[in-house]
């Protein structure tokens, strides 16, 4: 900011000197009529002149200087002469060539200076010059500054066995060599965000002890057509130098992008730069000792011609981690925070399905936030809990004011949701009903599967419909009303139902074939319009299906609420007098028994809500 400063100053002052300049000259030149001079010449106001050819430069008696041109006039000396006035002749005064050339040129010189400025700011000047366009925004991390290993990288062991071997390759590559063997010249790690592929790739530098080019995809387009070419040009050229090492690509898709895909064609820039990475990955000019480790959690829109054999000719998988893999991605974030000893990962690693790598870091993160907020020494497990609660359902917005009926309806809706989670088969377990007001809900009911789900059957399908109509039949029986909370509820267990009759083949009636329609992106697909693969007849078809699973499960929650209606009083009861209960409370709701008190430290360990809550939508998704 200072430099840009001074330079916005420099041109200012330059341009102030050369209008003064100007001013100052026409000041001076400016001149008196010959005939007005002649006169003041007769007066005997003149004592001196001096004559520069026909430039007069007169001084008056009081000391005056006065400036005028005379024309061809054979009579001026002599009349000069005759009222006494000093006479004395000077050569013509012509300003210098340079002076001339710099005064025509200066505008020029001046507009060229600004375009190269704003060039500069455009194409992030200050990292090789205005004309650097082409150089490549690679960063370089070197052995000694890259300690990162594979200790750093847990949750993933399948994906580090699988880049394990170019770490032996980076090492040793006659290993390979010598039996035929070819390493693969492009790896493609896939996963979803926050899993740890970034990670993982600068793991590989570190246990190679091998440079490592790190660069985004984005970095390479620009708005001038050739420059991101000429960008992956100039980073292979870097890379040989430094050649064995690691060019690590993230976000690839914003470059790989299929080609001539999309309304309108393709992008000239991005298709550009990526045929030059083609070139420079599987051309004419093989490159060694090179690998190129790319990054995306979009593999769908990749160029084919980027996956082939010779470029991207391995794809690494890394998968949202399972129950160990949490464990031990626990244990590596919890070295940098002091652990109370009832903090047990394997625990929190079970009440923590579906979090990624980064998920589990900023939960850690937010544990030691909420111990330091509390002026603890050690973060012990209700840190955990609260900072778990914050990140599945929101932040506590205990000083929002709701009515009593808003909160007796609150109640009822989350106990009917948890009345018919525990009645209904194959439904995961309820461990927690709350009805305090959380980011977008105004309660929640969380269940815990007592194991990772990888595939869900139909009964359990048919289990997360009735349990998200709960909400809505209580709300009906007990309050005698509706309200908008159970929009969210109705969402959901429509799209489930028709998932299973047009995606899962669950529906009797349909068999198992896929109904739908062209719903794909038309800027990654062929096609602009979108199209129906399927008749009226069994659109219509389908739809009567969805409507019959959906009544089925509405009226199977209904009666189960109906049936039970004083364990949904009990429950409302509980909730609405100590806001929250956990699964041990529950449970003696269920049995008939009292609930017992909730304890001082409550350490439970949710899952994804099992509803949503009135007037807002839950942190829930539903399984796919």
């Amino acid at each position: 900011m200072f430099k840009n400063l001074a330079i916005w100053l420099v041109i200012g002052l330059v341009l102030m000197t050369v209008f003064n300049q100007f001013n100052n000259r026409q000041a001076a030149q400016a001149p008196m009529e010959y005939s007005q001079f002649i006169d003041e010449v007769k007066e005997g106001h003149i004592a001196k002149v001096v004559i520069e050819g026909r430039a007069l430069k007169a001084t008056t008696v009081e000391g005056k200087k006065l400036t005028s041109y005379a024309p061809p006039d054979l009579w001026m000396v002599s009349d000069l002469l005759k009222y006494g006035v000093k006479i004395e002749a000077k050569p013509e005064e012509e300003p210098s060539l340079l002076m001339n050339i710099f005064v025509s040129w200066f505008p020029m010189l001046v507009l060229i200076g600004v375009w190269v400025f704003f060039m500069r700011q455009m194409q992030g000047g200050g990292r090789g010059g205005a004309f650097s366009f082409g150089k490549s925004k690679a960063r370089m991390l070197d052995e000694a500054n890259n300690t990162v290993t594979f200790a750093d990288v847990a949750g993933c062991d399948e994906a580090k066995e699988e880049v394990s071997e170019l770490v032996d390759f980076l090492r040793d590559p006659s290993k390979f060599q010598k039996l035929g063997g070819r390493i693969p010249k492009g790896v493609l790690m896939v996963g979803n965000p926050g899993t740890g592929k970034t990670l993982l790739a600068k793991a590989i530098a570190g246990e190679a002890k091998v440079p490592f080019f790190s660069i985004s995809g984005s970095d390479f387009v620009e708005m001038f057509v050739g420059v991101g070419a000429a960008r992956v040009r100039d980073m292979f050229e870097q890379a040989k130098k430094q050649a064995p090492c690691i060019i690590f690509i993230d976000e690839i898709d914003a470059v790989g992008r299929q080609r001539g895909a999309g309304l309108g064609g393709g992008n000239d820039e991005r298709e550009q730069t990526l045929n030059q990475l083609l070139v420079e990955m599987d051309g004419f000019e093989g490159v060694s000792g090179i690998i190129v480790i790319a990054a995306t959690n979009r593999p769908d829109v990749l160029d084919p011609a980027l996956m082939r054999p010779g470029r991207f000719d391995r794809q690494v998988v890394v998968p949202l981690p399972d129950i160990r893999g949490r464990e031990q991605i626990l244990l590596v974030h919890m070295r940098k925070v002091p652990l109370s000893p009832d903090v047990k990962a394997d625990i929190i690693a079970r009440g923590t399905p579906g979090f990624s790598g980064a998920d589990l870091a900023n939960l850690v993160n937010e544990a030691a936030l909420f111990a330091a907020r509390s002026s603890k020494r050690l973060v012990d497990m209700d840190d955990f809990e609260r900072a778990k609660d914050k990140i599945m359902m929101g932040a506590e917005r205990r000083s929002m004011v709701m009515t009593d009926e808003e909160k007796r309806n609150t109640a009822y809706h989350e106990s009917g949701h948890a009345v018919v989670a525990k009645l209904m088969p194959k439904s995961d377990p309820v461990h927690k009903v709350t009805i305090i007001p959380r980011g977008r809900a105004l309660g929640v009911t969380m269940q815990l599967p007592e194991q990772d789900r990888y595939a869900y059957d139909r009964d359990y399908l048919l289990s997360r419909i009735a349990v998200l109509f709960g909400g809505r039949i209580a709300e009906e029986v007990f309050m005698h009303q509706m309200t908008t909370g159970a929009s969210n509820d109705f969402e959901r267990a429509t799209q489930m139902a028709r998932d299973m009759v047009t995606r899962y083949g669950m529906s009797d009636a349909l068999g198992p074939m896929v109904y739908g329609d062209n719903d794909g992106e038309v800027f990654l697909g062929r096609s602009v319009t979108t199209h129906k693969n399927v008749s009226e007849t069994t659109m219509q078809m389908v739809d009567a299906e969805i409507r019959r699973i959906i009544d089925e499960q509405y009226g199977l929650a209904r009666k189960l609420l109906e049936d039970n209606r004083d364990k949904v009083e009990a429950m409302t009861a509980a909730l609405l007098e100590w806001e929250t209960i956990d699964a041990d409370q529950i449970n003696d709701i269920m049995e008939g028994r009292a609930p017992r008190p909730p304890k001082a430290t409550q350490t439970i360990y949710p899952n994804k809500p099992g509803g949503s809550a009135p007037g807002a939508a839950p942190s829930a998704t539903a399984p796919a």
